[in-house]
């Protein structure tokens, strides 16, 4: 009887590179290399915002399968990333002729205070992607007591990754088309089965 594949859940990069690096070589010296080889990764969204290095994290992501073929990745999408997919634009539209315009009356109400975005593209953009991209007039975040990075998400450091300004439509051409394709990928559930 084979043994079952080692199953890693990472969560929570949050634009952290050196952290993201750290982690994987101590799982790999935990684990061992044999193990570690073949083990399934499952990130749990949550790639972007916060930290520095938003574009080096989605890079490595990205490089996985081609450095380490025998793992199986799974890349989950989490807040940040759907905030972050809904503005480069490539979230699919939802059927029956709605628009994504139709998702934001529900929560109107806290557009001025979450300062959403307003720029190129909004007309078309998913809520998420307006919420990620503006600037949110309250500048300190009284739950966490940190200042927001920009917008209600922290998306600041992710728009700087790219190059450009926090909030600028210009992040939409900044952003390498493979990176988009990853966010796009993005599954919303995965499950493992084993068997016993």
């Amino acid at each position: 009887m084979s043994r079952p594949r080692r199953v890693c859940c990472i969560g929570d990069v949050h634009g952290y590179i050196s952290k993201l690096q750290n982690l994987w070589k101590n799982l790999e010296t935990h684990i061992g290399p044999s193990d570690f080889n073949s083990a399934i990764i499952i990130f749990l969204g949550d790639y972007c915002d916060r930290g520095p290095n938003t574009r080096e994290v989605i890079d490595f992501l990205i490089s996985l399968p081609t450095k380490y073929p025998n793992q199986k990745h799974v890349f989950l999408s989490g807040n940040h990333d759907l905030g972050f997919a809904a503005f480069v634009g490539v979230l699919p539209e939802p059927g029956g002729g709605l628009g994504f315009k139709e998702g934001w009356k529900q929560y109107e109400q806290n557009e001025e205070r979450e300062g959403w975005f307003k720029g190129d593209g909004y007309e078309k953009m998913h809520l998420q992607g307006r919420r990620w991209g503006g600037k949110i007039t309250v500048k300190f975040n009284a739950a966490k007591g940190t200042e927001y990075k920009g917008s209600i998400y922290d998306a600041a450091p992710t728009f700087e990754s790219y190059g450009v300004a926090h909030g600028s439509a210009d992040l939409v051409k900044a952003v390498p088309d493979h990176h988009k394709k990853f966010l796009a990928d993005m599954l919303w559930v995965h499950e493992e089965v084993r068997s016993v």
